[in-house]
This record gives C-alpha cells, structure tokens and sequence, in this order.
C-alpha cells in the first residue's frame, strides 16, 4: 500500500463564495483535504507562507496577482522532512491567478518529486485547473500525474461522494 501525504494550501477569512464574499472561518481546500484525510488516512501537511496572506478578499487576490505576476516563490514556515518516505502526494489548492498560489510552486520545487504520484485537488469558484496541472507537469516531470479532481469551494462541505469517487478512479481506494 503506498503511502500517502496530503499537502494542501487553504485560506481561510473572506472569499468568493455563493456569489458574493463570504467570511470562511475554515478555507475550502482545508476542508476538503481534512475529509480526504479521514477518507483514505496518510499525512497531512499544510502548506503554510511566513508572510501571512490578508484576510480581507481584495487584499488577497492583490497580493496573489502580484507574487503571480512577478514569479514570486513566498517562503514556507515548513518542510516535509521524510519526504521521500511517501511514494503518493495529494496534492490539494485553491485556484489562484489562472494556477495554484505561489506558495505551491515554493513547495513543489522543494523536492524531488521523481517516482512519486501526484494526485491534483483543486478548489476553484468557476474556472477549474486553469493552468496548474500543465505547471505541475512542468515542475515536476520526473512523477507520475493522476486524473486531477476539481470541485467548485461553494461544495467543499458536500464533496464527499465526488471525492470517494475519484479516490476510487485514480486507485487510492
């Protein structure tokens, strides 16, 4: 049985959510990688920025477009020190600018991902993987990519079938 780590990045405070900004006291994409967690057991790690991202929406999406524009790689409070223990990585980010936030690029280039399987979650408010999943390739073209699950953050908290469906898709299940 391989072993698996959840690696996720998740914001909480406001979002896009339902049409309008909503206050999130727990971010989609956390809530939808702790359910996976439960699902299927493995490692969690969050993906976590020393400079912390405002939680007012405005600032935010400001910020991110900025470090988006100019390539940023925002430095992470941790690392995963047994990576190489983990022959599968899920994966799981909001859509941030088109791609994953910045903050997952920094991980991604981390490590040597060679051999590895990378299973791709993304939280998104309409516009699905937009670019990730051709920049996940391009960061990390010696692993494996599954079939990546999409799902819209207004069903974080109801995703639980789509995510026992596509855990059983892509083998983990």
């Amino acid at each position: 049985m391989a072993k698996i780590l959840i690696a996720y990045f998740s914001h909480a405070g406001q979002n896009y959510s339902h049409g309008g900004i909503r206050n999130l006291p727990v971010g989609n994409t956390e809530v939808v990688a702790k359910k996976l967690h439960v699902m299927l057991g493995g490692d969690l790690f969050y993906i976590d920025t020393v400079q912390k991202y405002p939680d007012g929406h405005m600032k935010k999406i400001e910020i991110a477009k900025r470090e988006y524009e100019q390539n940023v790689r925002p430095e992470l409070t941790a690392r995963v020190e047994n990576m190489d223990e983990y022959d599968t990585v899920i994966l799981a980010f909001p859509n941030w600018w088109t791609t994953m936030p910045m903050a997952v690029f920094t991980f991604l280039e981390s490590y040597d991902f060679s051999g590895k399987t990378i299973c791709p979650l993304i939280t998104h408010g309409g516009s699905g993987f937009s670019g990730s999943l051709r920049d996940i390739a391009r960061l990390c073209p010696n692993a494996k990519m599954t079939e990546g699950l999409a799902i819209n953050g207004d069903n974080a908290a109801t995703c639980d079938k789509d995510l026992e469906k596509w855990a059983k898709k892509i083998g983990l299940k």
